[in-house]
């Protein structure tokens, strides 16, 4: 066991450092840094830190524009007087303070632009380009800058460091959900490195498909980019919902957004309901100090720590041999963290409160409600949670829940009333998720929740005296505004979840189906099967071969769930009947999703279990312009085509 003092040591040996290596990305090995105990770390002690609204630099009558970098810096994620941790954030170039994990939201309006530039500054204070603060695995299919122009975006080579690759890090940076142009989706392969005095000669500086988006938005928007960075912009043209943007690089954004980068897109207006219906306000900005918000983003994620206070990640899967850093093909942390503290508390009033619910976990799946008693299990919820909306938007009309069920990306829109608990009670947000890979079921029948005196306790609520009247309206009385379906589907697309032994372990893989309805496994860089035509709306029928649940996100799109179970026809919940961009697959099911696809180029779908992502379970999504001839498994409704043929080495 750590001891207090030794914590305290360390806290004070690294508190000076603002910029370099820190915990694993000394150089030290990870066996002399001992694992910090999350059950030593006090809960509650400190307040829930709510991000702000990230400063734009320029505001016109066509749209707001920003310039954000990711930097690396020291943050106080465990509690006050314990050691703080070296992470990566987002923040505005021009606002030197904005920095964080997680990042200032963008705060932006439906109908009205936004442009960033995205910029890699993760150097140090001399201009020299700053390592990974985790251990790399180089032989994936990754971005590879070591393999210069011929060999990025490919596997890699391990050449003897204990802690893999060492070089420049790549970024890119993609807004989960965003209805966006291909140039601006942040593709896995069109990563870019930092501007640095000491890249060497022979590394790539950014992906293979870099100069191809970069080229298309000059002539979309007549600017270019930068070395060092990349010009995106947002149209905003879907509907008001909770999105969020984090690094998508090529087999890497596992460890990159487990450092820190991330931060929520909040798009509102539209048909957004009045000033005063829904708790608010919601972080804005212009705001003043102290403003009290009853509209308030919370990103939950898990995480482990050294002694140090350095984040811990596993740096080999047991299955390992020879002290290479080595792909794990899952992991739960044994802490939780929320807006970048451990187990913090909110104050709240007796009024009621909307919550934007985003599980930012890599793959841990959370099942969330509202107790009196933290560690009591099986929970007994105090509280409703009212689910108005989802992934996309609003639902049909409120849901009450008493557990939420929230896999690795998902958003839940969610209004949760305090108006009659008394003054002084004590409330819990706790996670029966289980502490491993998520099967499906019932917590305490079909798995074991989480640890309830650590992974099982997310934030506490501590109620206090209204200061006024309530303008918004009870949940149960709510009236959302109303959208149309989806229309009829073109054709109707079969696809696969698979798992498959590859190197000695298990992975998963996307895929088709073969002409006997057995899933054909696929890899990001086998012949592209999903070419939708422009402006089709398509039925994808993705059946799950394998024995875990999957989080299946579509880029570009914002699709309706049709039906689950083992025919396809089950009828979604109610939580799951509005809008949506990641979809859970349940083990053995068919799960029937609609989308319309109105963008044309080079997309992905994927699942978002994050070491599943980085492992190949990613697949291009490329929209052709009408007119162009179909592939894949995507003929006429009820009529498959020929699927194509594995590659050699899909095994």
């Amino acid at each position: 066991m750590v001891s207090r003092r030794r914590l305290l040591a360390a806290g004070a040996a690294g508190s000076a450092a603002v910029l370099g290596p820190a915990g694993w990305t000394s150089g030290r090995a990870a066996a002399a840094v001992a694992p910090l105990d999350a059950r030593d770390i006090p809960k509650y002690v400190t307040p829930l830190r709510i991000p702000p609204a990230m400063p734009a630099v320029a505001t016109d009558a066509e749209r707001d524009t920003y310039e954000i970098a990711v930097r690396q810096f020291r943050q106080q994620i465990l509690p006050p007087s314990w050691p703080r941790t070296t992470v990566w954030g987002y923040g505005s170039t021009a606002h030197p303070d904005s920095f964080g994990y997680p990042a200032p939201s963008i705060v932006a309006r439906v109908g009205r632009p936004v442009r960033v530039t995205w910029v890699n500054q993760l150097v140090d204070g001399r201009g020299d380009y700053l390592p990974h603060l985790l251990p790399v695995d180089p032989s994936l299919h990754w971005a590879n800058p070591a393999g210069g122009a011929e060999g990025r975006d490919r596997h890699g080579r391990w050449d003897g460091s204990p802690q893999g690759y060492r070089g420049p890090v790549p970024q890119v940076v993609h807004v989960h959900g965003a209805h966006s142009t291909q140039d601006s989706d942040g593709h896995s392969e069109a990563w870019f490195l930092p501007v640095a005095r000491d890249l060497p000669p022979d590394f790539a500086v950014s992906g293979s498909a870099y100069r191809e988006f970069r080229s298309r938005f000059v002539e979309r928007c007549g600017l270019r980019w930068t070395p060092g960075s990349a010009t995106f912009e947002y149209a905003n043209d879907q509907r008001p919902c909770t999105l969020w943007y984090h690094d998508h690089t090529l087999g890497l954004t596992r460890e990159n957004i487990y450092a820190g980068p991330a931060g929520f897109y909040l798009l509102g207006g539209g048909d957004d309901l009045p000033d005063g219906v829904l708790p608010g306000p919601a972080p804005a900005r212009g705001d003043a100090p102290n403003t009290a918000y009853h509209d308030i983003p919370l990103m939950i994620q898990d995480r482990s720590f050294t002694a140090d206070g350095e984040l811990r990640y596993p740096r080999r899967y047991s299955g390992g041999g020879d002290g290479a850093p080595t792909w794990v093909p899952g992991f739960s942390a044994s802490t939780m963290v929320v807006n970048g503290r451990t187990w913090p508390t909110l104050t709240v009033r007796r009024q009621r409160y909307r919550f934007r619910l985003l599980n930012g976990c890599n793959s841990r799946f959370l099942l969330l409600s509202v107790v009196a008693n933290a560690t009591a299990r099986p929970a007994r919820p105090v509280l409703p949670v009212w689910q108005i909306g989802s992934d996309g938007g609003f639902l049909p009309e409120p849901v009450p829940h008493e557990r939420v069920t929230l896999g690795p990306a998902q958003r839940v829109d969610a209004i949760v009333d305090f108006t009659d608990v008394p003054a002084g009670t004590e409330l819990y947000l706790v996670n029966e998720g289980p502490d491993g890979m998520y099967d499906g079921g019932r917590p305490g029948v079909d798995f074991a929740p989480a640890d309830p005196h650590t992974t099982g306790q997310v934030l506490r609520f501590v109620v206090t005296d209204a200061t006024g009247v309530d303008p918004s309206v009870p949940p149960e009385r709510l009236r959302l505004p109303s959208h149309p379906r989806l229309g009829t589907a073109q054709r109707v697309r079969r696809l696969s979840l698979n798992e498959r032994m590859s190197d000695g372990s298990m992975i998963m893989l996307l895929g088709v189906l073969d002409e006997r309805g057995r899933g054909l496994p696929l890899r990001w860089s086998d012949p592209v099967t999903e070419q939708p035509t422009l402006g089709d709306t398509e039925e994808w029928e993705v059946r799950n071969f394998t024995r875990h649940v999957h989080p299946i996100h579509l880029h570009q799109v914002q699709f309706e769930l049709l039906g689950r179970g083992h025919s396809g026809r089950l009828r979604p919940d109610p939580g799951e009947r509005g809008r949506m961009d990641t979809v859970l697959a349940y083990p053995w099911e068919v799960t029937r999703i609609r989308a319309r696809f109105d963008l044309p180029g080079r997309y992905a779908w994927h699942c978002h279990l994050l070491e599943h992502e980085d492992k190949e379970m990613m697949r291009p999504l490329n929209v052709l312009p009408r007119g162009g001839a179909a592939t894949g498994d995507g003929g006429a409704l009820g009529v498959p085509e020929k699927p194509p043929t594995a590659s050699t080495d899909a095994g």
